[in-house]
């Protein structure tokens, strides 16, 4: 039987000053809709609007997406843009020791997701393209302006997650769509399937990020 009581408990937003934490049994839906959320992180906000289907997103839950590590999943590349802290039942883990591959991830037998937390970042903002059946990530970028950049791609890369430390030269440099005007990213560590190929995955990447670089300015 399950407790429902600890699902519960698991569950909610809280938001102090710039600091989040967001209860992993939390869904898609509770997360696209909250206004304190939104006044913080709006590019997180959006980017649980578009996970899935209505359906999905009622039932779907932050913890779970993350503990799955789906590799069109879009909460791994928030978490490692956003340098958040994975909250398990028995330790803390930085998001960029938590991704570990293709449904991979740091836990361990018997450790289950509780929370996650961030810091809320001065600019934030995600775009993704998707795929027409399903709206997973066929590639998505969330960006994130802070002490400094981070961007991190999803649905792309043939080991799951990743930082493109190209983008981040670039909108260190100038924070504007239009530093990434002839910037490329490599296509040799990303996937090709029956959707798209690695170099095709490589020219989206960019536009995605200067969509959500376009985004995270103008909110």
């Amino acid at each position: 039987l399950v407790d429902i009581s600890r699902i519960e408990a698991l569950k909610g937003i809280k938001v102090s000053g710039k600091n989040v934490t967001i209860g992993a049994a939390t869904t898609h839906y509770e997360v696209s809709t909250s206004d304190k959320l939104a006044k913080v992180c709006p590019a997180l906000v959006h980017l649980a609007s578009l996970i899935g289907d209505p359906a999905v997103r009622h039932r779907g839950t932050i913890g779970g997406s993350i503990a799955n590590n789906d590799p069109a999943a879009d909460y791994p590349a928030a978490m490692l843009a956003l340098g958040a802290t994975i909250v398990t039942n028995k330790r803390e883990i930085a998001a960029e020791k938590f991704f570990k591959g293709l449904f991979e991830t740091a836990l361990k037998d018997g450790e289950i997701v509780t929370a996650v937390t961030f810091t809320a970042p001065a600019k934030a903002g995600y775009e993704k393209f998707r795929n027409p059946a399903s709206r997973y990530a066929m590639v998505g970028v969330f960006v994130s302006k802070g002490k400094g950049v981070t961007v991190a791609v999803t649905g792309a890369g043939d080991d799951g997650v990743f930082r493109s430390k190209e983008l981040e030269a670039a909108l260190s440099k100038n924070f504007d769509a239009s530093a990434l005007e002839g910037v490329s990213v490599p296509s040799s560590a990303l996937m090709s399937d029956m959707h798209a190929s690695a170099e095709y995955r490589a020219h989206l990447i960019t536009v995605m990020a200067k969509r959500a670089v376009t985004q995270a300015n103008a909110g």
